[in-house]
């Protein structure tokens, strides 16, 4: 039985974040990882994808972005290299290829049993990744047998799919992405739309990101929003990273020839049936834009110079009624992408931190058992906890929290 102060489950980011601070602060802990480190970017990234953050907010803490393009956006494998890089610059006690099995509470802490060993620990931080499962929904059972069906994890690049058109369920950053890919390799698309959260990528001359962290957007509060739950669980943002910056959204899609449908609310005898509320869906999101953008812009007025005048973007339009069904069995549907989100994978947490729904309950990273943190959880403190710029600022919080933690058990 191996003794540590601390274990950090997790090498992606977040839990090098937490690493980082708990070594400033002579903390003895380890870094279990079931793969490389940044696993999950070496292993569930589509070919062309790019980080939806400038490179400029690649921020975490003794460390930062330090290539000569600061407003393009990384690759997937720049963010492999940067989160290696940042692993070896900080020392982080590493142990890679080892997968954590369970974690149960003891008296004294903490047991973490792996494939490799067991670690007694003091305290736990479970930095393991928010997107590890992709949440494909029940009613992919009624897809007919013949058609191929992929997540944003499987998929890689247009020439991996069969021949024919592809369905790609949900319009959030990944769905948007690969539609528009997927279109442009000659592929009949289309594009299953639920709730979403347009957004431009530039505004009145900077990066739509620029304004929301200048503003303090991105550093909202978790316990000064009203209703946090719902701020969870919001979609991505329809942003791409790309060198021309573009704005990709439904109206963009459109105009290149995707067929945009409503929300997939069933399958039935190999029929695709689609909500009709598309239209409030379109207007929904319009409204959050337009209100995202006074709020920008009444900071602005507030005395920042800026040239470009304040600017509002087309209504989110649809040529003619959405069908509302499609006949899967056709043939004219060889692939459906499932892009409808990810969830963690705890199966390993035998430990009782958990809502009805099977999500941890935390207060801002700080579990009901003593001792034992979550990273990398959407808006875990701030807005931008989502991104690779929220983990300094969380980290130093939990990491002073854990500290408390130990010098008074």
């Amino acid at each position: 039985m191996l003794k540590t102060t601390t274990v950090v489950v997790g090498a992606g980011h977040s839990g090098l974040a937490m690493s980082r601070r708990l070594a400033a602060r002579s903390i003895d802990h380890l870094v279990l990882e079931r793969g490389e480190v940044a696993h999950a970017w070496r292993t569930q990234r589509w070919d062309s994808l790019r980080l939806l953050t400038p490179n400029w907010m690649t921020r975490l803490p003794g460390y930062a972005y330090r290539g000569d393009d600061p407003h393009g956006y990384l690759a997937a494998a720049d963010v492999v290299t940067l989160i290696a890089d940042y692993a070896k610059d900080s020392a982080a006690p590493v142990r890679a290829n080892t997968t954590v099995t369970s974690v149960r509470r003891t008296d004294g802490g903490y047991r973490v049993q792996t494939d490799q060993d067991t670690w007694l620990a003091r305290s736990v931080v479970v930095a393991a990744g928010a997107c590890t499962v992709a949440k494909v929904p029940a009613l992919q059972a009624g897809v007919p047998d013949g058609i191929t069906n992929l997540t944003p994890a499987d998929y890689r690049n247009p020439g991996e799919l069969p021949e024919g058109g592809v369905l790609v369920v949900g319009a959030s950053a990944s769905g948007v992405q690969i539609a528009e890919e997927l279109h442009r390799s000659g592929r009949p698309v289309t594009l299953a739309v639920g709730e979403h959260v347009r957004m431009p990528r530039t505004y009145r001359g900077k990066d739509i990101l620029w304004w929301m962290d200048a503003s303090g957007l991105l550093d909202e509060r978790y316990d000064r929003i009203p209703d946090l739950a719902r701020a969870r669980r919001l979609p991505s943002m329809q942003l791409v990273g790309s060198d021309d910056r573009r704005t990709v959204d439904l109206n963009s899609l459109s105009r290149i020839g995707v067929q945009l449908v409503g929300r997939l609310t069933g399958i039935r005898d190999g029929v695709a049936q689609f909500s009709g509320s598309l239209p409030n869906m379109f207007a929904l999101a319009d409204l959050k834009l337009g209100r995202l953008l006074d709020t920008i812009d009444a900071w602005a007025i507030t005395g920042l110079d800026v040239d470009d005048p304040p600017e509002r973007f087309s209504p989110t339009e649809i040529s003619g009624p959405a069908p509302l069904s499609l006949d899967l069995t056709s043939g004219a549907i060889a692939t459906i992408v499932w892009a409808t989100g990810f969830r963690p994978d705890l199966s390993w947490l035998d430990v009782p931190v958990f809502d009805r729904k099977g999500d941890v309950r935390h207060d801002g990273g700080v579990t009901a058992s003593p001792g034992l943190y979550v990273m990398g959880m959407p808006f875990l403190r701030r807005r931008k906890s989502t991104f690779i710029d929220g983990a300094a600022a969380d980290s130093a919080y939990l990491s002073g929290h854990l500290t408390s933690y130990l010098d008074a058990t």
